[in-house]
């Protein structure tokens, strides 16, 4: 014998199905319903008791916050992927930034520890196969990334060596973040404006500033004497000391 279907009712609002099984209620929203009725007509009255003239910068708010919006997600992806401190409205470097981003993307799929080699050992054998001053490379690499190999500059720069994305394409540095062709890129760069300027501290200057800045002194730029500093700090703490004769 089958059950009567029970017909909904002032006391019984279709909560019950035929078989007598108990339905949800669908009664629930309806406290968020008249809430947010409640709120957009308090909005409406607020808005309307405001002047012109507060209406007026209440738009042009919202349209900044709206235009910056691709730029704040950006600069944050970059901060948040690359590890690095960035200024979420910061509206320089978009081009490198967006470069760098899309670069760890296509490395981030297929990316495997055998992309990820000691990073010691292979900063001694570029040094080595370059004709590097020993612990060079390792001393630009430690101030640059700490050897870190998905790091993001605030610039757009990549890796270890912290290749821009321009100079990695100039190198023939096809992933930024394989560690051994980003150090090895970043080898033959300094070797390079080694062999151009024959001193230790112009060769960090140019790493830093580009070998265009470069005119027989380190630039008065306001940011590469502090890093050649830095650079040149560690690399006397790392390079090998030289036996003390007899």
């Amino acid at each position: 014998m089958s059950l009567p279907v029970v017909a909904p009712t002032t006391e019984n609002p279709g909560r019950w199905t035929a078989g007598g099984r108990r339905r949800r209620s669908v009664d629930w929203w309806l406290p968020l319903t008249t809430l947010r009725r409640w709120l957009a007509r308090t909005l409406v009255r607020l808005w309307r008791r405001l002047s012109a003239k507060a209406r007026f910068r209440i738009k042009i708010l919202v349209a900044v916050l709206l235009l910056a919006s691709p730029l704040w997600t950006l600069n944050m992806a970059v901060a948040f992927f690359g590890r690095t401190a960035v200024f979420p409205l910061s509206p320089y470097f978009l081009r490198e930034k967006l470069a760098a981003l899309g670069s760890y993307t296509r490395h981030w799929v297929r990316c495997s520890p055998r992309d990820h080699e000691d990073v010691d050992q292979l900063v001694k054998a570029a040094e080595t196969r370059h004709h590097l001053p020993r612990a060079l490379l390792a001393a630009v690499i430690h101030v640059e990334s700490n050897g870190f190999a998905h790091r993001i500059s605030s610039a757009g720069a990549m890796g270890p060596g912290q290749l821009m994305p321009e100079t990695a394409k100039l190198l023939g540095v096809s992933d930024p973040f394989d560690t051994a062709q980003n150090v090895d890129g970043a080898a033959r760069l300094l070797a390079d404006h080694m062999h151009r300027f024959h001193r230790v501290r112009l060769a960090i200057a140019a790493y830093h500033a580009g070998p265009g800045a470069i005119h027989g002194h380190v630039p008065e730029n306001g940011m590469t004497p502090g890093y050649v500093a830095r650079v040149m700090e560690t690399y006397v703490r790392l390079r090998p000391r030289r036996a003390k004769s007899g």
